[in-house]
């Protein structure tokens, strides 16, 4: 294993735990600890926890914290209470998408950004660039471990460490400084995976202890430590959007299917509005729709997609459902071929197989 790779807090628990480790742009992590099958039916079945402690997280504080994230963010952050999560996106002037994030409000002047790993540096500067007086932008990656304990067992095993009452953490709500056996965690009742469970932020020092504690409590439930793997296809099956596939700085947030995050018509204009907003208005040109192989393939991120000899689009993602055992993919193509039941061609290794465009979401709980 590269030594230059990053390490998360939990680096030195994933061999205790079977962790076969890998790089994950520039981070040194697990992408299996059984095998992601196994990883992936614990979560829609029983719970999975996951270290997601790559992940980066922004603090964004002072009186003029909504105005600036106003003009930042494409959704409407004037909505988001006090104890509120809210999912959004931060873009390009043309509309393409600098990340995808949530925002967690504190309180009026006390934001909380999480941001993807692969772009900690690319959105910190592009927050500071942009920052305006009595707003303070500050990078606390390093400061904080994040665990996601996921499915639908994740709260009776989590509420075992806890006496606070969970049920009361309802989904994109969360709790700051809940003591769960001695740590103190922000609770966030959100996640990646397309099931019920929590997000936990609290220190690099809890979270080596929260994750044997937590695996602990969980075991008689079926609890078991998961891997990038089974995280990737859990978020594919939901169609959760991943950075770097279904949104890059080329793809917008509508093309992307996440227009419910872009509200163009909110009182504060934002980087990237006019575009956004004529493409809701009038559709974008692209759209990104499910498909399922007919031919004997796998349709895999990046693979040219056609229309008999047009070449129409790509995969962003694409892999065996372990829920629906299909062979099946999201691809980005020109709006006109994007009808349920159209017939395409993916590319495989300079075959052209036979695919149709099919409902997605793959699985909702």
């Amino acid at each position: 294993m590269n030594d230059t790779l990053k390490k998360t807090p939990l680096f030195d628990r994933y061999k205790e735990f079977g962790g076969k480790v890998i790089d994950f742009g520039g981070w040194a992590l697990p992408v299996q600890f059984s095998s992601i099958k196994e990883e992936h039916h614990a979560v829609r079945n029983h719970a999975g926890l996951f270290d997601v402690s790559h992940m980066g997280e922004v603090k964004v504080t002072g009186s003029a914290s909504l105005a600036y994230l106003q003009k930042m963010m494409t959704n409407d952050i004037s909505k988001i209470k006090n104890g509120q999560a809210q999912y959004t996106a931060m873009c390009y002037e043309n509309g393409g998408t600098v990340d995808d994030l949530l925002v967690y409000k504190k309180d009026d002047d006390d934001y909380l950004l999480v941001i993807n790993a692969s772009n900690i540096e690319k959105d910190v500067e592009w927050l500071k660039q942009h920052k305006i007086d009595n707003v303070e932008v500050e990078d606390i990656s390093e400061e904080v471990a994040q665990l996601a304990l996921q499915g639908p067992k994740a709260e009776s095993i989590l509420q075992k460490l806890t006496e606070v009452d969970l049920t009361a953490i309802t989904f994109f709500k969360f709790q700051d400084d809940v003591n769960i056996n001695g740590s103190s965690v922000l609770v966030s009742r959100t996640g990646y995976t397309g099931e019920d469970g929590f997000e936990l932020y609290c220190t690099p020092d809890d979270a080596k202890k929260l994750w044997k504690e937590l695996l602990e409590a969980g075991r008689e439930d079926g609890l078991l430590p998961c891997g990038l793997g089974a995280r990737d296809t859990l978020r594919f099956e939901a169609k959760l959007a991943l950075y770097g596939q279904e949104l890059t700085a080329e793809i917008s947030p509508i093309e992307a299917g996440i227009g419910f995050a872009v509200k163009p018509d909110k009182e504060t204009a934002f980087i990237g509005q006019e575009v956004l907003k004529d493409q809701k208005a009038n559709g974008a040109p692209r759209k990104l729709v499910g498909i399922e192989m007919i031919d004997k393939g796998i349709p895999r991120h990046g693979y040219k997609v056609y229309a008999d000899d047009t070449e129409i689009g790509f995969v962003t993602t694409g892999t065996q459902s372990p829920t629906l055992g299909k062979n099946v993919g999201y691809v980005l193509i020109k709006k006109e071929f994007a009808a349920l039941g159209q017939e395409l061609y993916v590319e495989v290794r300079n075959k052209k197989l036979k695919a149709e465009v099919v409902k997605s979401p793959f699985y909702k709980r």
